[in-house]
């Protein structure tokens, strides 16, 4: 049956189907079994995982981080008959340590991170995220925040949004759109999504017209500026494994390439021996900190990604802490 529920009409779990649940669930689950033992579910958007864990397990402690406040009062309506077993934090992510502490957690055993914009996001178009439908450059995913996209095309040099376009967005065209936003702008502020999309399609080249909306990764690229995405990650990622006690484990869900080469550059770079080459034997103190769970990364199977379209370019990967570095 069609979905006639207008965004504002559905519940949490009408709004969101998580992906690669069951498999979070699979890689996680043997840390989580004892109990007293706590998941810091780093994204926590609307509270699908965490809705799931906590059913999974009855003993389990969840502590859920988002930085948008509407995430938050939502997932905080769904989770409500959990009340006793969980704690949410409004914050960023690479603020798990401050979190933890102000909790008086001093180890976690599972940690999950489920990156990108959120369905939610998504589908409030006043947000603008969405290069499909005209709203306010926005893209907050705190919308208590002051900087917007708006912002950026209105005050960043030519050379700037070259950069983010091509760093963040991978954009071929990055110089032709750079310049073009800056034309365009001097002739009236850009301050709409819809504006912007004008823009984009009227610089672009004919024969790009059949390589996906010209927009996408443009739209990709001022969504990770406004919310610093990828610097929080990378700040994020070493805090949250050192908050894992031996045994925990960690799943992170990426959506982007960007994202994903970040994960994969820092689990790796820990679940391999220090010691210096050549040496006879490895001592206690060079051995690895993680063990890998997945080979590579995993991706979402075939039934997943027809039932869920926002499955489709997900990357899995996981670890486990075996050495704790004091």
């Amino acid at each position: 049956m069609a979905d006639d529920k207008t965004p504002a009409d559905k519940t949490p779990a009408d709004r969101h189907t998580s992906v690669l649940l069951e498999r979070s669930l699979e890689l996680l689950g043997p840390a989580l079994g004892r109990p007293g033992a706590v998941l810091v579910d780093c994204t926590l958007g609307l509270g699908g995982h965490s809705e799931a864990f906590l059913d999974a397990f009855p003993e389990l402690h969840l502590v859920g981080l988002d930085r948008d406040p509407n995430a938050l009062r939502l997932a905080g309506q769904r989770l409500e008959r959990f009340e006793s077993r969980i704690d949410l934090v409004h914050c960023v992510y690479d603020e798990i340590d401050e979190a933890l502490e102000g909790l008086g957690i001093d180890g976690v055993d599972g940690i999950l991170f489920d990156l990108g914009v959120s369905s939610m996001q998504l589908d409030e178009v006043d947000r603008g995220f969405s290069y499909s439908k005209d709203a306010p450059l926005d893209m907050r995913m705190d919308d208590t925040a002051e900087f917007t996209a708006a912002e950026i095309i209105a005050t960043y040099s030519e050379a700037d949004l070259r950069r983010i376009f091509r760093d963040y967005g991978e954009e071929k065209l990055a110089d032709r759109y750079a310049r073009k936003i800056v034309e365009a702008r001097n002739a009236g502020p850009i301050i709409r999504s819809g504006h912007l999309v004008d823009v984009i399609q009227a610089a672009t080249p004919a024969k790009f017209s059949n390589q996906g909306h010209p927009a996408k990764r443009v739209f990709q690229a001022l969504r990770i500026e406004v919310n610093a995405e990828l610097s929080v990650l990378e700040d994020a990622l070493p805090k949250a494994i050192d908050a894992l006690v031996v045994g925990g484990r960690i799943v992170v869900l990426a959506f982007q390439s960007l994202e994903d080469r970040i994960v994969k550059r820092e689990l790796q770079k820990r679940a391999v021996s220090t010691a210096p080459r050549g040496l006879p034997v490895e001592l206690p103190e060079h051995r690895p900190e993680l063990k890998l769970l997945v080979r590579g990364a995993e991706l979402a199977d075939e039934a997943e990604r027809e039932r869920n379209p926002r499955a489709i370019p997900v990357r899995l990967r996981a670890a486990e802490k075996i050495r704790s570095i004091a």
